[in-house]
């Protein structure tokens, strides 16, 4: 980022600042007050230092939001500043709102936690075509609704991190945590098989709208067109928005940070569940005893947080401290990282999305200084303070060269491992674009006539042309790793 653009990421603030009713100072745990003019100057001065692009900032006291503000920019190339109300990737912040959804069907007994959820399906699971890789693991139908909201079913995060892409039970069910994506769209499938209804009118009709979270969806809305925010890379490149066509209970919620702090209210309150069912979803499930979150099958054990008493709810992470239980949840996606803590007993809390990869740097002073939050798990979490980062290596340097159009169009099609993994190439006039899914397309220059780079990232795709000068697959380039992906039309 050059030195214009990290002023300005720092001197850009929400012009929609403290609402109506909040106050000018706010209290932390330890009862000691912070005045809204140090909030601003702490959270400017880390974005500068960390090179953060936006931040929405919710500070909740007594249970209720004290403090709600936006700083730097949502659109950095336009000049557009973050507000509270601009939209942004929850990434897995949706996975508690999807866990509230779920308790709602447990307290209407439309859902028990402890059944086998293969059970409540029309079919054998492994007859669905997402799960024909279980069909000789009879272990799948052990799996409950409690499992996969815990991240015990032994799943891991996603099938396409394995070397195979196939999906694999890796431990007894319920055995030990183990963070799984994969276990929450399972539990997608069940809830939207015993609602009768895709998941985002569910979402809407029992979660989005009782709380008021009118600028949250579980797929993209024409609404948003209007204040929406573009995620950046850790070197400041626009990855643009996410988009999403289809609802995903891991991670295609897009909210505001002033809708998920209504949230974090209404888990801490219980609103719309009863009192034992909101308890349970707020109990230990499992304690948690890896030396890390990531990489999710590490085998490597640590007693470090056993102090805080380091567990897993139902959608929840949990920790107790001398202020009580806190509940916590990350958001980590492509150019969006998003923090949220509440301590349960006393009421304060903190919601933190960014639109930038760098995001994750400032969450541990953030939570020191404006809360003297200093229980969190930074490390077990990941959470690399920026000071404490190795520097950044330097951008590879690409050469572009113009190709033939008649060969960019022999490069057109889709490619991957349906349903797990599709990547469409397209004809962008001159050059290429390529697009996972519902996540945002990424242009293509050629550096040769056979090797594209992205413009937005470090990947480079090679196009593989058999002896008939047929296209029959393309390798991405990446981390280091060379990633074979055949062509599917």
């Amino acid at each position: 980022m050059s030195a214009k653009l990290g002023m300005l990421a720092t001197m850009v603030l929400s012009a929609t600042g403290l609402l109506a009713g909040q106050q000018n100072e706010v209290t932390r745990l330890d009862g000691s007050k912070i005045e809204a003019v140090e909030v601003d100057r702490t959270v400017t001065q880390l974005m500068k230092a960390a090179e953060v692009t936006g931040v929405g900032l919710a500070i909740l006291n007594d249970g209720k939001i004290a403090y709600l503000k936006a700083y730097g920019v949502r659109d950095k190339e336009n000049n557009l500043p973050m507000t509270v109300d601009s939209v942004m990737s929850a990434a897995s912040f949706t996975k508690v709102v999807f866990a509230y959804l779920v308790m709602w069907l447990v307290d209407r007994g439309m859902l028990d936690l402890d059944k086998p959820v293969y059970q409540y399906l029309p079919k054998a699971l492994p007859e669905y075509s997402n799960y024909t890789d279980l069909a000789g693991d009879l272990r799948y139908k052990k799996i409950t609704a409690r499992m996969l909201l815990s991240h015990t079913s032994g799943f891991p995060n996603w099938r396409a991190f394995e070397e195979d892409r196939k999906l694999k039970i890796h431990f007894e069910p319920g055995s030990r945590y183990a963070y799984s994506g994969e276990g929450i769209v399972l539990l997608q499938l069940v809830v939207e098989t015993i609602t009768k209804k895709g998941l985002a009118e569910s979402m809407q009709e029992h979660v989005f709208g009782p709380l008021g979270m009118a600028r949250t969806s579980m797929v993209w809305q024409d609404s948003f067109e209007k204040n929406y925010a573009n995620g950046y890379d850790e070197y400041g490149r626009s990855l643009g928005p996410q988009k999403a066509q289809q609802a995903n209970a891991a991670g295609s919620m897009q909210t505001t940070v002033s809708d998920f702090a209504k949230l974090v209210q209404a888990a801490r309150t219980g609103t719309g569940l009863s009192a034992k069912t909101r308890e349970q979803m707020l109990s230990p499930q499992i304690q948690i005893l890896s030396k890390h979150e990531f990489p999710t099958f590490e085998s490597e054990t640590t007693n470090e947080n056993k102090g805080i008493r380091l567990s897993y709810g139902l959608g929840w992470g949990l920790y107790w401290t001398p202020y009580g239980r806190a509940f916590f949840k990350e958001g980590h996606d492509g150019g969006w990282r998003n923090y949220t803590v509440c301590f349960d007993k006393v009421g304060t809390g903190i919601v933190i999305m960014t639109n930038s990869g760098n995001g994750e740097g400032i969450y541990k002073e953030l939570l020191e200084s404006l809360l003297k939050n200093t229980f969190t798990p930074i490390e077990w979490e990941g959470f690399t303070p920026y000071n404490q980062l190795p520097p950044r290596p330097p951008l590879k340097v690409h050469k572009e060269v113009k190709v033939d159009p008649k060969v960019l169009e022999k490069y057109v099609g889709r490619y991957g491992d349906p349903p797990d993994l599709i990547l469409t190439i397209r004809r962008e006039g001159d050059h290429l674009s390529v697009q996972e899914d519902d996540e945002p397309k990424q242009e293509l220059l050629g550096e040769s006539e056979r090797d594209f780079f992205s413009v937005t990232a470090d990947d480079v795709f090679t196009f593989e042309v058999d002896s008939e000068g047929r296209v029959t697959k393309m390798t991405l380039h990446t981390d280091g790793r060379d990633i074979p992906i055949k062509r599917i039309d």
